[in-house]
């Protein structure tokens, strides 16, 4: 029976965060471990993906600085987003090879994992033609963007389940001019959502959009296990801006 190995990581940098989802792309193209799904807890960060743009960030080093908010680029695709406390991140370590090496494949099926999950929560989650994500009500609520190499792919996505949107105010999100981000908080109201509870339910609907039997947690330590066995440099580039 194949199984989706969950980890809720708890407190993470983002640059650890990286690096573990980098020694686990490293073991899974191996075939030293299955398909993961991590479950970091970032402190407020701006990361860049590759198609990042020149006026996505709306406001200048130094109140970045006074804010303690660091700018990392990498490589997955997309544009600029926000990470921080109340957003559910998933990165995604999962072998392509078995469903087509369909990158535009995997990209909906977490699509599709979201909007299941919203669902059951009561909002009605959709897709926007041309652009990737999930939307409310013609507001954002969840970004996606992923990396491969080896024909794993990595990164994943970020899901708005009750985080300060006013921190959304510091970037034009994902790129995109005039766009307004949501939350399950800000639709349901905070008392109704519980970040631990969609963590579960996200775990349980991307194991079955990916067709996996069943979901194990798995206790960090075992996740940065993989670190210890040695992790070559990746060739992904990551270039880390103090703000």
């Amino acid at each position: 029976m194949s199984a989706l190995a969950a980890c809720a990581l708890g407190a993470t940098s983002y640059r650890d965060g990286l690096r573990l989802q980098e020694a686990l792309v490293n073991a899974r193209a191996a075939g030293r471990t299955g398909d993961w799904l991590l479950f970091p807890d970032h402190p407020p960060v701006l990361t860049v993906g590759r198609g990042g743009s020149e006026g996505s960030l709306r406001v200048d080093p130094r109140t970045l600085a006074r804010l303690g908010i660091e700018v990392f680029e990498v490589a997955r695709g997309g544009d600029i987003t926000w990470h921080g406390p109340g957003q559910l991140v998933g990165y995604t370590i999962v072998d392509l090879t078995p469903r087509g090496r369909d990158t535009h494949r995997f990209l909906r099926d977490l699509e599709q994992a979201l909007i299941r999950v919203l669902g059951d929560c009561g909002l009605a989650g959709e897709r926007v033609p041309g652009r990737t994500g999930v939307w409310v009500a013609g507001e954002k609520i969840a970004s996606i963007g992923i990396a491969v190499r080896r024909w794993v792919g990595y990164h994943g996505f970020a899901l708005n389940v009750a985080p300060d949107l006013a921190s959304f105010d510091l970037i034009h999100p994902c790129g995109l001019r005039g766009i307004r981000m949501t939350s399950m908080a800000a639709r349901l109201g905070a008392e109704n959502v519980r970040l631990e509870e969609v963590r579960a339910r996200v775990a349980a609907a991307l194991a079955l959009q990916l067709g996996v039997d069943a979901v194990r947690w798995a206790p960090p330590d075992e996740a940065r296990s993989f670190l210890e066995r040695g992790n070559e440099a990746a060739d992904t580039t990551l270039d880390h801006h103090a703000a």
